[in-house]
């Protein structure tokens, strides 16, 4: 039996996002931070209307009251679904002047407020580090700009994923169990 020789194995290496450098204090006296503040609710209860007007009011006096920082706008999508981004008009209106170099950092109350799709959450992430804004989720207390903030990320967003994907199956569940009350031997 003749033993044939091989090229060598090729292996590829997908590394993470090399973080960039934080900015010093004596960067921060001499440059604000072009600040926005990304706000959205799913539904357009009253319990979350009231969650809405508080972000937004938070955000508003917080980034004021920062010396550090320059409020450019606060983004608000109200009554609409973070599993797709393209159904949200002002986080793709915020995504664009970050393309333009109008926004420094985007703060959001967290993970689940910026989207609830794995995939695009990251690649809009990725997009916003590649052009050098940084993201800051308030409750997790993560920075996308670190290296271990894109880990988390992933990690939270798919678990943000998940309970969308729940929520949804248990909204569906109980619609069918309210037809099946409404209409036991099936209406036409």
């Amino acid at each position: 039996m003749k033993v044939q020789k091989r090229g060598p194995k090729r292996i590829s290496v997908l590394y993470p996002l090399s973080s960039t450098p934080e900015q010093t204090a004596a960067d921060d006296e001499t440059k604000k931070l072009r600040v926005a503040a990304y706000c959205r609710v799913s539904t357009n209860s009253e319990e979350q209307l009231l969650s809405f007007n508080n972000q937004i009011q938070y955000y508003e006096k917080y980034i004021n009251e920062n010396p550090g920082y320059t409020l450019v706008g606060i983004y608000t999508d109200q009554g609409i679904s973070g599993t797709d981004m393209r159904k949200r008009d002002a986080f793709m209106r915020l995504m664009e002047d970050c393309r333009e170099g109008a926004v420094d950092r985007i703060i959001t109350k967290s993970v689940s407020r910026f989207g609830r799709n794995t995939l695009d959450a990251l690649n809009s992430i990725r997009a916003l580090r590649a052009i050098g804004v940084d993201v800051y989720f308030e409750r997790e207390k993560i920075h996308t700009m670190k290296s271990e903030g894109e880990l988390l990320l992933t990690l939270i967003s798919a678990v943000a994923q998940n309970e969308s994907l729940v929520l949804s199956g248990n909204v569906k569940w109980g619609i069918h169990r309210k037809y099946e009350k409404r209409c036991p031997q099936g209406c036409q």
